[in-house]
This record gives C-alpha cells, structure tokens and sequence, in this order.
C-alpha cells in the first residue's frame, strides 16, 4: 500500500521517516518530496508498504503524531487521477 505522509518538518529526513514506520512493519521504499531546484523538503512523502493489514496499522497509528515538532498526517495515497483539479493550467 502506497501511505501519504504530510505536514512534516522540513528537517525530517527520509531515515527517519523510515525508522517511524518500520516500528509498524516491513518497508518498501519511502520517498520524500523535495524542491526540484533547491533540494529541500516540501514537507511531505509517501512510504511504501507490501502488508496492507501493517500498512493500515501504521496510518492509524502514526496520523495525527508528533514527529520533529509536528503533527504527521498519515493517510491511504490516492492515485495521480483521483485528485481534485488544481486550478487552469495555462
């Protein structure tokens, strides 16, 4: 199962990221987002799981819990096509 993982500190790095989740069980990959050009996070990533009962434990687990000073938001991915349109695209 694909996990979205937001609202997080910009100083989180991806190892940490991995250790929060691993405590939940095994880990595909985790992939934090980061600005193209400067290479800092944009606060936000997504962690791999191949269990889906694991998977959802670690959202229930983890959403809503501190990590660096914030709040994580941990929630099932959505596919690129579900998402809400963003606005005109020029």
């Amino acid at each position: 199962m694909n996990i979205y993982v937001g609202n997080l500190s910009y100083g989180v790095t991806q190892d940490e990221l991995r250790e929060a989740f691993s405590a939940y069980g095994e880990i595909s990959s985790v992939n934090l987002i980061t600005d193209k050009f400067t290479g800092s996070s944009k606060g936000f990533g997504f962690v791999e799981m191949p269990n889906n009962a694991e998977a959802d434990a670690a959202i229930k687990g983890l959403n809503d819990s501190p990590l660096k000073g914030r709040n994580m938001r941990v929630n099932q991915a959505k596919p690129r096509g579900e998402r809400p349109a963003r606005g005109p695209r020029w």
